[in-house]
């Protein structure tokens, strides 16, 4: 399917400038890296405004705006239950402090940091190469979102062209992300964020003016019929899906992934940490919600221009239907905007993410297993080499994975490769002072289980409908690896305690 589009060369020179203007951002923060401390966490020295922007910054990026979009047009209006929730789990964070102050307390720069300090340095290095790997894997399609979009919004209709958009765009992340660190990443977040709310506020006018309410209306009962309306209609999202998602998703998300946590450990002190995820609920709740306005524009649109021939079962398709909506809605110029406010947002989340997992291996990982004698400059090095090194294998697996299920999916189940163990090896351990080291290695192991929600692993393992007499859902799978990794952790717990707890109860 080809898609028309608007995009002309007045747009490519918009966005070719952001381009080039964020790689002399990176090679501009540079000189202000000094060690690792300045390299992961900024020297610990954000502010309020500066902690808020640079976390909606980075989850409010093209991928979120593509998957949530994707969900929109595939889930109807009944996918905005996602946003509503995440956003008022968020806010409760801020209020409460859950899990983030006592990280920011313990002073830690990573997770597995304080997996050491409260079980053991086995346990940080377990936890490190789990997150990494789930992070990894999780980061796996952002690639391919990104060419997808690009090639969808500027009518490259060419198939390669995807790949080699994808090849451009990961090598400019990787080469400003090696040189600036978090210091490019919250320099880059601050740009990211004026120019993609701009993008997302100008998009959302142009799309309302392209299709009325009642087309929505109608479109979403043509396609999903109840279901697109009704979230917990056993025909659409139903009630294990919204548990999952909403939820322990959505705590998860701003809670226990380390790319907001990061935030919540750069911060200044704990008051900054409460005010940082209390503002930033709205983000986390706008952050779905909008895109999945423009994704049920797009629905609207392409079901009025297609007499009702709408499809929701081709992944690649219904990830492109934003992009393709917009080039064929948006005049010239405001495309070339637009553009490079989504691309803004996917280098800011690509850089973010790419720090946060070298330096996860090489301070959880690499570094304790070397002894943890190296110097400041070493451990730079490694995690520059790693950087490379994952962008690298990013490019191959988005070329070769074949996306069998809606992207927001398919990151929450490779996420829950780590965080199924992870919440709760944090929950127990901050909070429960007789959690021990072997509790926490039985449910950070118990997130391999995780896996079992990707189609493919499926296939492979031929876990199908007929041989189960069930549907091995995403929300079925990660519900019950949550709840699993809960039980060993207090059943590991009590059976094999530590010699001597050491985190006392609040």
């Amino acid at each position: 399917m080809e898609f028309t589009t608007n995009f002309t060369w007045v747009d490519w020179t918009i966005v070719t400038v952001y381009l080039l203007g964020t790689v002399a951002i990176g090679i501009y923060a540079n000189r202000y890296i000094k060690d690792m401390a300045d390299y992961i966490v900024a020297g610990r020295s954000l502010k309020s405004f500066a902690s808020i922007a640079t976390m909606l910054g980075s989850e409010i990026g093209l991928i979120t705006v593509m998957y949530a979009a994707q969900k929109g047009f595939t889930g109807g209006l009944a996918a905005l239950h996602i946003g509503l929730i995440a956003g008022a789990v968020c806010f409760l964070v801020g209020i409460t402090g859950f899990i983030v102050v006592p990280l920011r307390e313990a002073g830690v720069m990573t997770i597995p940091e304080f997996y050491a300090q409260r079980f053991s340095p086995g346990i940080r290095i377990l936890g490190g190469l789990l997150l990494s790997i789930a992070g990894i894997l999780n980061m796996g399609m952002f690639l391919k979102a990104g060419g997808i979009f690009v090639t969808a919004l500027t009518g490259l209709n060419d198939p390669a062209a995807v790949n080699v958009v994808m090849a451009i765009l990961i090598s400019l992340v990787v080469l400003y992300t090696i040189l600036g660190g978090m210091v490019s990443v919250v320099i880059t977040d601050y740009i990211q964020f004026v120019v993609l709310s701009f993008g997302l506020l100008v998009s959302c006018v142009y799309a309302i003016r392209a299709v009325s309410w009642q087309g929505i209306i109608t479109a979403v009962e043509s396609v999903h019929g109840a279901a697109g309306f009704n979230p917990l209609d056993g025909d659409g999202f139903g009630v294990g899906y919204l548990i999952w998602m909403g939820f322990v998703a959505g705590l998860i998300s701003c809670a226990v992934w380390p790319t907001a946590v990061m935030r919540a450990c750069a911060a200044e002190n704990t008051q900054v940490v409460k005010r940082l995820y209390t503002w930033s609920s709205i983000g986390f709740m706008t952050r779905f919600i909008i895109p999945q306005l423009l994704g049920l524009c797009a629905l609207a649109y392409f079901h009025a221009s297609n007499q009702g021939a709408v499809s929701v079962d081709n992944h690649d398709m219904t990830l492109a239907a934003l992009p393709a909506f917009l080039g064929q809605i948006l005049p010239v110029g405001v495309i070339g905007l637009i553009g490079a406010g989504m691309l803004a947002a996917f280098m800011s989340t690509h850089d973010s993410y790419l720090l946060c997992w070298s330096s996860v291996l090489v301070e959880d990982v690499i570094h304790p297993l070397a002894g943890g004698q190296w110097s400041n400059r070493m451990r730079l090095f490694m995690a520059r080499t790693l950087i490379l090194l994952i962008g690298i294998f990013l490019y191959v697996w988005s070329v070769w994975y074949p996306m069998r299920q809606d992207m927001l999916d398919y990151l929450a189940v490779s996420g829950a490769i780590y965080f199924t163990g992870a919440f709760a090896v944090l929950v127990f351990g901050i909070y429960w002072k007789r959690s021990s080291t072997m509790g926490a290695y039985l449910a950070l192991l118990c997130g391999l289980l995780a896996l079992l929600g990707l189609p493919p692993i499926q296939q492979l393992l031929g876990l199908t409908q007929e041989k189960l007499g069930f549907r091995l859902t995403e929300a079925r799978v990660g519900l019950g690896t949550t709840t699993l990794a809960m039980v060993l952790m207090v059943a590991g717990s009590l059976l094999f305690p530590d010699s001597t707890p050491e985190l006392q109860e609040d």
